[in-house]
Order: structure tokens, then C-alpha cells, then sequence
């Protein structure tokens, strides 16, 4: 036997046979077969180690450890991008290359989250991989980077080049890492670019090899010298010498096609095998590229659009109490602030003393904040091993801290309540809930004007609102209260007593009311005196009301009698303005929840639009639900209707039915 010979056939058997599987995701040979020729190459290498190639497949089982990495400074230095978060942004960014009298063309691809690399090649063989570093001088990780499958040893075509990507692990290979770490002791890892960074530096390549990185290649260095003039083709022509390349790269013209890139990536990034956390939008052409520059840090000619964050880590200062309108006191958290699903965070709520103890906060913690439906941040735990000693434990208030009255709780319940009802704190709530958007949505009265009002003793119950007109004289000698907006915010309020009856219902506070179940009782009683007389029983018949809440709405109106008929008097419509319903196959009578941005529509005019036709809007999905509306970052709703195999309206869908109803 030629041993040379064999070992040649071996290498090269193997090294496609690797492509095959890990760069195209097309197996031609069995694990079976695959381990029988790696054997034998073993074995024929030992015996003849002068006939080893340097693009043999055992290079990647891994070699002996190091004590540490060479550093190494990159020929042409490393820059990472800038970022950008939003639409505008976005054509901020193309209008900046339009003023060089640049005609823009973006090669669009995925945001791998993971570490990136430099792999340099000489006659076609991989001589060195280089991690960023500080994007000058980086580490040389060669023997770890030769155990990555999908890194080819050795290219198709003898030549010398650098090309550039990113190092990232698979979502499941971190499970089953995480699994074997859990087993052994050993903390979990974090997230997967930081599970690609640590294999990646791995000081035994033994360890790397184990770990089951993979790469994707993202651009080629000094692409004049192979005559190529633009990054879209220089995507394919790095796919032609063997390496993995992202199969979502697109090519696109405009803002627009940037922008409906980043939707379709945003839909599928759950059900991605790998993490992205954003899409690099780059101008095409290399000679343009130039033209365009750089920063000190960043190319011009391209940027990196960030996914929203789903989940965010930052530091709990305090936890401070709130009084609502019923008494019922919350702990909130005072957060460092910090950007979340594109909104600075600052406040969250931690519902009940109870939720703060089942977390284990404590002040002081690095918390993990995410939004809960979308909309909502919440803090989900504290980070534990983050604490340095210095926390302070959570306690709990025994006193109203706006009016000082001892806090009561029922047994049955685990709120705290401030039971004095002449609290101010209960008041300016009770009126701030009364102008809210989703009640009389007065607009003009935000939050701090209103306890303005309330202090300054403009507006003291809910009857005042409607009396300001007299004291518009008195309003002008404050600062802040000029004529053009005192005159809006009163035509808002006189606008407001046309309303309708749902809207009241949800307004004036009943104990229990949310404004879905006014919304119900309006529809079957479209006359606030009907509902007057409706006794306990009869709004037990109505679905979903039980018997506590049945009781509640007797027991408010025979007791705020003089109050209904003081609002009646005022001029507020106590009739159902919706009281002629309309019917659609596609809404009525239909169980809907809404999930992500809908571009053009805010979820409540959705929302309205789908009640108006007699649908039923739900915050979370269920067997029981009919259809869930999915627009940008729909988060686990999405998922959860995928399992129950739920009817999906996606954002072209609910604009095409929106315009339709509008017609």
C-alpha cells in the first residue's frame, strides 16, 4: 500500500465529507463511514507522521494546551460598527451616504451572536485565526479555531487571503453544555456568545474541540486583489472556496428594503438554531466603501441594526410604596435606568410584598428586567451571585406612607391596604384613572398635572374637572398654564362627556371593573339606570361575572347614587354609544390576543376596532383562543399559538382587514 497515497485520498475524503455536513447541511457519507476513515488516518499517520498533511481532519481533535495566546496585531485593524435602533436611524444612516453622492445598495445579513475571528490563509492552506482583541491587536487561537468543523483547512482554490467572521454556538449545544455543567457543579453559562467567547479561548484545544463551535464568514479582506467589486459578490465567491456563509444575506436597493429584511429576520429569529441579535446592513460596492471612510471606530459605510432587548440586566437602588385608588399599596423598584425593547426603564412594579420576597431582592441586587406581554417591564429575580455583601433586605411598610394610617391586609388576599378613603394619595389616583386613556382619555391631563391640580385645589373630586372652565382666569396666573393650552385641555374635557357608558363605568372606579367588563356591561344594559337596578343576581347571569363581582357593582351604586346623578347632570352621555353592533365572519364573536408592533396601529385601535364588531381581546393565548395578531418581536405568544395551532393574522393581514373595516 502507498501510505502517502492513502493518507492524501483519506484527507480529502474526510475534509468533504465535513463541508458536506457542516457548511451545506448535506451528509454523503454516514457517521459510521466518517469514523472508520478517521481511525484509519489515525493509525496511518502515526506510523507515517512525515506524510501528514496540513490540512489533515485530525488537526481538529485538538493538540496540547498553551499557557497563554500569542498576541497579535491584525494587518488591517478589526473596527467593530455603530449601532442603530429604530426607522429613522435607519435613514439617517442612508442619507449620510446619499450627501457623499453615493446612490445607496445594502447587502443586509444576519447579527451573529458570538465572537469574531480573522482566518489567514496562505496558498490556500489556514495558518492563523485571530481573535478582535481591541480590534488592533488580538489573540492567535489557531489550534482552537482548526477544531471548528465548518472552518475549511484548506480551500478550494491555492490562494493567499484574510477573511473575517463570527465564531458562535448552537442554542442546543449550550443545553446540553449547560446540562453536563449542572451536573458537575459547575455555574451555567450565561448566554451563547459568552459560551463561543469562552470555548474560543480555551487554553487546552483539547476542551474547544469539544465544545462544537461553528462559523459563519462575513467578509473578504482586500477584495481588489481577486478583481471582485462588490461584497455581495465577494459573498459568493467565498461560498465557491468552501467556506459557511450566511443563506439570509440579501441585496436590496432602499431604506424600505432594509427595513422589511429586519421584519422577516425579527419573525424567524426565534426559530433560528443560532442567536442574532440584530442584522449588519452594509453598502455593497468596495470602491464606494472607500469613498465613504470611517470613523476612528467605526466604517461609515456600514452599521448594525439592535434588536430591541428582550432582557436586560441592571442595579435595583430602592424599592419605594405607592398608594393606588382602591388603598391597595405596591412596592415599585427604582432602577438604574437602562434600555429595554427600545424604552428607557427606570420604574417597575413588584406587584405585592410577597412577589418581592419569592424573588429573594434584595436593594442593591444586579436584577434581570424583561417586559412581560411586550408591554410591561418586569423584574424577574435577582442575580446572585452578583451580590458583594452591601444589599440591604426587603421590608415591608406598616403605615400609609402618603397619609400615615396603619395597614391593613385580609387573610385571604396578599395585598396591603391603606384603608382611609379621605387619602390623598387614594384620590389623585382615583382622578388620574378617571382621565387615563383606556377611561374618559382626556387628553392634556398626564399624570403630573392632574396632582398639580389636585395640590393647588383646582380639582379635588371628579366633578371638578368639568367645573375648571370657571377658574380658567385663576389657572393663568401659574406658571406653566398658558392660554392655547388651558383652552385645548377644557374643549378635551367637554369633548369627554360624550364618551358613552363603557368608558364611564371603567372610569368613575367601580372595585373590580376592568374596561373589558365595563365594556360587557354596557353591551347588555346600554342604560346606566338599567344597570342601576340590576339586582345581584342579574349581573351574575352575565358571563364572567361572579358573585364578588356581581356584589361589588350593586353595593357601589346603591351607595354613589348622589354621585351618578351629579355626573348625569354635569351632561356626561350615561348610554352605550356602541349599542349597534356590527357583525364580521372574521371578528364577531372570536377570542383575539395581539402580540408585537403593528406599524400604523396602536393595540388599542386594533383592539377597539375587533370589540366593535363583538371580538374578544385577551392578554394571553389559550386553547380557547381563535386568533393571535402577530407583528414585530411577538415574544412567547407567538410560540405558544404555533403549539396550539392557532390561527395567525400577521401585520399585512390586520392592515388589510383594518382598511377594509375603515372603508
Amino acid at each position: 500500500m502507498d501510505a502517502k497515497k492513502r493518507i492524501l485520498e483519506l484527507t480529502e475524503i474526510l475534509n468533504e465529507a465535513s463541508r458536506r455536513y457542516y457548511v451545506l447541511d448535506d451528509p454523503y457519507i454516514t457517521d459510521q463511514e466518517y469514523d472508520k476513515y478517521m481511525r484509519e488516518l489515525i493509525l496511518l499517520e502515526t506510523k507515517y507522521p512525515e506524510y501528514a498533511f496540513p490540512d489533515s481532519p485530525t488537526q481538529r481533535v485538538g493538540g496540547a494546551a498553551v499557557d497563554k495566546f500569542a498576541k497579535v496585531t491584525h494587518k488591517i485593524p478589526m473596527l467593530s460598527l455603530s449601532n442603530v435602533f429604530n426607522e429613522e436611524e435607519i435613514k439617517d444612516f442612508a442619507l449620510k451616504i446619499e450627501k457623499e453622492g453615493i446612490t445607496p445598495q445594502f447587502v443586509c445579513e444576519q447579527k451573529i451572536d458570538g465572537l469574531s475571528i480573522s482566518l489567514i490563509y496562505e496558498n490556500g492552506l489556514l495558518v492563523q485565526g485571530i481573535t478582535r482583541g481591541d480590534g488592533i491587536v488580538g489573540e492567535d487561537v489557531t489550534n482552537n479555531v482548526k477544531t471548528i468543523k465548518s472552518i475549511p483547512l484548506k480551500l478550494k482554490e491555492n490562494i493567499s487571503l484574510e477573511v473575517r467572521g463570527e465564531v458562535f454556538m448552537h442554542k442546543k449545544t449550550l443545553a446540553k453544555l449547560n446540562k453536563e455543567r449542572e451536573k458537575e457543579g459547575l455555574p451555567v453559562l450565561a448566554n451563547v456568545r459568552n459560551a463561543a467567547a469562552g470555548s474560543l479561548r480555551q487554553l487546552d484545544s483539547k476542551v474547544a474541540s469539544q465544545r462544537q463551535l461553528d462559523v459563519f464568514i462575513y467578509y473578504l479582506m482586500e477584495p481588489e486583489k481577486f478583481g471582485i467589486k462588490t461584497h455581495y459578490e465577494a459573498i459568493n465567491y467565498l461560498k465557491k472556496l468552501g467556506f459557511k456563509t450566511m443563506e439570509d444575506t440579501k441585496l436590496v436597493y432602499n431604506v424600505q428594503g432594509v427595513l422589511d429584511y429586519i421584519k422577516e429576520e425579527t419573525l424567524k429569529r426565534d426559530k433560528l438554531t443560532y442567536e442574532i441579535d440584530g442584522v449588519v446592513i452594509k453598502h455593497n460596492i468596495f470602491r464606494e466603501q472607500q469613498e465613504i471612510g470611517y470613523t476612528a471606530k467605526y466604517p461609515k459605510w456600514a452599521t448594525a441594526y439592535k434588536f430591541p432587548a428582550i432582557e436586560v440586566l441592571t442595579k435595583l437602588k430602592d424599592i419605594i410604596f405607592t398608594v393606588g385608588r382602591t388603598g391597595r399599596i405596591t412596592p415599585n423598584a427604582v432602577l438604574e435606568p437602562v434600555i429595554l425593547m427600545g424604552s428607557t426603564i427606570s420604574r417597575a412594579t413588584l406587584h405585592n410584598a410577597d412577589y418581592v420576597i419569592s424573588k429573594n431582592l434584595k436593594i442593591g441586587d444586579i436584577v434581570s428586567i424583561k417586559k412581560a406581554g411586550d408591554v410591561i417591564p418586569a423584574v424577574t429575580g435577582a442575580i446572585i451571585s452578583r451580590r458583594t455583601g452591601q444589599e440591604k433586605d426587603f421590608q415591608m411598610i406598616s403605615n400609609c406612607p402618603m397619609c400615615d394610617a396603619p395597614l391593613i391586609k385580609k387573610e385571604s388576599q396578599v395585598d396591603y391596604f391603606c384603608p382611609n378613603e379621605s387619602c390623598p394619595a387614594r384620590k389623585i389616583n382615583g382622578l388620574i384613572h378617571y382621565v387615563s386613556r383606556d377611561a374618559m382619555n382626556i387628553e392634556g391631563l398626564g399624570e403630573e398635572i392632574v396632582e398639580e391640580l389636585y395640590n393647588l385645589g383646582f380639582v379635588k373630586r371628579i366633578a371638578d374637572f368639568y367645573d375648571l372652565k370657571t377658574k380658567k382666569e385663576q389657572l393663568l396666573e401659574f406658571d406653566g398654564y398658558g392660554e392655547q393650552s388651558i383652552n385645548k385641555i377644557l374643549e378635551n374635557i367637554e369633548a369627554s362627556k360624550q364618551s358613552g357608558l363603557a368608558r364611564v363605568l371603567y372610569a368613575i372606579g367601580i372595585p373590580g371593573i376592568g374596561s373589558k367588563t365595563a365594556k360587557v356591561l354596557a353591551h347588555r344594559f346600554s342604560n346606566i339606570d338599567y344597570l342601576m337596578k340590576a339586582s345581584i343576581e342579574d349581573l351574575e347571569n352575565i358571563p364572567d361575572i361572579g358573585e364578588t363581582l356581581a356584589t361589588n357593582i350593586y353595593n357601589y351604586f346603591l351607595e354613589h347614587q348622589d354621585f351618578i346623578e351629579e355626573l348625569k347632570n354635569i351632561g356626561i352621555n350615561m348610554q352605550e354609544t356602541g349599542s349597534i353592533r356590527k357583525q364580521n365572519d372574521l371578528i364577531t364573536n372570536k377570542k383575539f390576543v395581539i402580540t408585537g408592533t403593528i406599524a400604523g396601529y396602536s393595540r388599542n385601535e386594533i383592539k377597539e376596532v375587533l370589540e366593535s364588531y363583538d371580538g374578544l381581546v385577551s392578554e394571553s393565548v389559550s386553547k380557547n383562543t381563535d386568533v393571535v395578531i402577530v407583528g414585530d418581536n411577538p415574544g412567547s405568544k407567538y410560540d405558544k399559538a404555533i403549539s396550539l395551532n392557532i390561527e395567525i393574522w400577521n401585520s399585512e393581514k390586520i392592515k388589510e382587514i383594518m382598511a377594509d373595516l375603515a372603508k
